[in-house]
Formats: structure tokens, C-alpha cells, sequence
């Protein structure tokens, strides 16, 4: 059951929603994305790629300014919801405005660099809200404080710090148990899974890249609970 403004989250379920935005996306995507959630939210001009699908978004956030007015047209009013401040990006007004265990986002990678480099941002800012970014090769996300998967011996492990953290792998070629991973400093892309593999990290701050078809496998690790759940960042 989706429930709309309820406890001052806009959007708010106990199974997974997906988002849309503006940026690359295919039908592909979007039939991926719509066959495994409950609900189907646009960031503003994300409505397009779900029209053009025959699917009218249950719920449009944003600040409304790239959404064209032939498809605004199309979409009941009374699932428009503004937020009209020109200091976060319309996935940060959207994912914020979303409570779930996990949210399914395509529409945010690909094309422009810094578009990805500010969702990539977002996800760690909004540390409370569980999201994976489907992209065309890959999904990212903000890892949980602990995730077991299983990938296919050799498979690539990417991790990349967007904040100083440290924690302990098994199950991959390099192990990360030790180190210290930032931005400007070391940082752990292009590990390998030697097939099942835990990752626990000790704060928030890095994000997780693997292959697109651990999609399914990544969101019920969120939907089990066991990830646990980073806390909201103070202010």
C-alpha cells in the first residue's frame, strides 16, 4: 500500500518505489524498474520517460522547470507536487521526499558527468534513504553499515569513498580489512568478488558499484532489514 503525504514524507510504502529522471534512460529501464515496485514517482521532467511508456506517474517532485508542458498536461493535479527551491537537484527533492525501504532510480546516469557526480552526492547525503541507480552496465548505492551478496567469481567489486571510511570485506580478491579509503586518497575500484562476499563499512560515505544484474539480489538485501540502516545526517 503506498500512502501520499504521511508524516511529512511526500511518498511513503512498505515495498520498493521506483524514481525517474531526465537523464538517460530506455524503455528497457523503465519496464525493468516499474516490474519489481509498487509505486512509480517522477522527478519533474522523469514523467516523460514514464508517459511515453503508457504508465502516468502516481506522484511528480520538483521544481517543474524542465518538465514539458505537453506532458505536465497529461498528469492529475493532484499528483504534482512543487517544491520550488533552487538549492537541491530534483532527485534530492524527490528521494528526500520518499520513505521506503529501498528506492529504484533510473534516469540518473549516464549522459552528463555532472549529473551522475551530483546523484552520486545525493546518495550520500541522504544517507537514511536506501536508493539504487540503475544505470546501462550497472547499478550504484550507498553501502548499508553491513550486505552479503553472492556474484559470479571474477565479477567486478567497485568501491568508491565520497567520505574517509574504513571496514572489512570477505569474499573479494583484495580485501579491504585496514585500510583507510577518501576521495583524495586510496579508493577501491576494480575489486573482484571470488564468488558469496560481506562488506561491513564503520561510518557512511561509500558508494558500491556492481554489475546491473545484481539489481535483484541488492534490493532484497535492503528489503531483509539485515543491511541495517544509516541514520538521518544532522541538519
Amino acid at each position: 500500500m503506498v500512502n501520499l503525504v504521511e508524516n511529512g514524507a511526500i511518498v511513503r510504502s512498505g515495498r520498493p518505489i521506483g524514481l525517474f529522471g531526465g537523464g538517460e534512460i530506455s524503455s528497457e529501464d523503465v519496464n525493468l524498474v516499474l516490474s519489481r515496485v509498487t509505486s512509480a514517482v517522477a522527478a519533474d521532467s522523469g514523467a516523460a520517460a514514464l508517459i511515453d511508456s503508457g504508465q502516468i506517474p502516481d506522484v511528480v517532485i520538483g521544481d517543474f522547470d524542465s518538465l514539458a508542458a505537453e506532458y505536465r498536461a497529461q498528469i492529475p493535479d493532484d499528483r504534482l507536487f512543487p517544491i520550488h527551491e533552487q538549492d537541491s537537484t530534483d532527485f534530492d527533492k524527490a528521494l528526500r521526499s520518499i520513505s521506503a525501504p529501498v528506492v529504484l532510480a533510473a534516469g540518473f546516469l549516464g549522459a552528463r558527468v555532472d549529473h551522475q557526480l551530483v546523484a552520486f552526492n545525493t546518495l550520500t547525503r541522504l544517507q537514511d534513504r536506501p536508493c539504487i541507480l540503475l544505470g546501462a552496465c550497472e547499478i550504484v548505492f550507498h553501502t548499508p553499515p553491513r550486505i552479503n551478496l553472492e556474484l559470479a567469481a571474477g565479477e567486478t567489486v567497485s568501491l568508491f569513498p565520497l567520505r574517509r571510511v574504513t571496514g572489512r570485506s570477505d569474499g573479494l580478491e583484495w580485501p579491504i580489512d585496514d585500510l583507510v579509503l577518501e576521495p583524495d586518497g586510496r579508493v577501491g575500484t576494480s575489486n573482484r568478488a571470488l564468488g558469496a562476499f560481506t562488506l561491513e563499512v564503520d561510518g557512511p560515505g561509500l558508494l558500491t558499484i556492481l554489475p546491473r544484474t545484481a539489481l535483484d539480489q541488492v534490493t532484497q538485501a535492503f528489503l531483509s532489514g539485515q543491511t541495517g540502516r544509516w541514520p538521518a545526517r544532522a541538519g
